[in-house]
């Protein structure tokens, strides 16, 4: 039986935990794996095309087991780079931002924002979409008075899921703007693929990509069923 949506996102099984559910192949739920084997039920949802799938994660509907296992791979994966500081990106980042600077020591982290504020520079900003909000006119925002925590010291840049790299590459040029480029860019979940050719067409190629978990796009068999591409 397919999961009811509040069901995904919640448990984590060992490898091959969701065997039964697939069985029949991935109809509504792919399982997720971490560098361990443990497996994340996440529900496959179909894009505009039809033809083609992603499998989706919402982490402010996730159980807090789920994001703390998210977020301590995560952690694993920044502590190789030495951040001296953790900036998360809006909205779904910031949550997994802060749960990774905690885990690495740190006594805050740096969020970005969306909500435009009196005080903030406009040059400091960049219009921001993404693959789940692609019509809304969004920007992203530096706060400028967190430039002194940020200056002169390595940091990560923390995502929830990098997809086409659209919205990531909108935050790197804004940072760009200030003069500042992450040792890292950390994300729950690497979604597909276009998001490589995305940044290895930029200035930006040279900044490592790390996630908790990596997905395929899905295409839709003869059988109705979705396979990895």
């Amino acid at each position: 039986m397919p999961y009811e949506p509040h069901d995904y996102w919640q448990d984590i099984r060992p490898a091959g935990g969701f065997s039964d559910e697939i069985a029949g192949g991935l109809s509504h739920l792919f399982p997720a794996s971490l560098a361990d084997g443990r497996e994340i039920a996440l529900p496959i949802r179909v894009l505009p095309s039809g033809d083609r799938a992603v499998a989706s994660l919402i982490i402010n509907q996730a159980s807090f087991a789920v994001e703390d296992a998210l977020a301590g791979a995560m952690g694993r994966e920044a502590e190789a780079f030495g951040p001296e500081v953790v900036m998360g990106v809006p909205t779904l980042g910031l949550p997994l931002a802060a749960n990774v600077a905690r885990r690495l020591g740190h006594p805050r982290m740096v969020a970005l924002g969306t909500s435009r504020k009196f005080w903030y520079d406009e040059t400091l900003s960049e219009p921001l979409r993404s693959i789940t909000s692609p019509g809304e006119g969004k920007r992203i925002y530096l706060d400028p008075r967190m430039l002194p925590l940020l200056e002169n010291r390595r940091f990560v840049l923390v995502d929830d899921v990098v997809s086409t790299g659209t919205s990531i590459l909108a935050v790197l040029r804004m940072l760009e703007k200030a003069a500042l480029r992450p040792g890292a860019i950390v994300v729950a979940m690497r979604q597909g693929e276009a998001w490589r050719g995305a940044l290895d067409a930029s200035p930006f190629a040279d900044i490592p990509v790390r996630s908790a978990i990596a997905t395929p796009l899905l295409s839709r068999g003869a059988d109705g069923t979705w396979h990895p591409l």
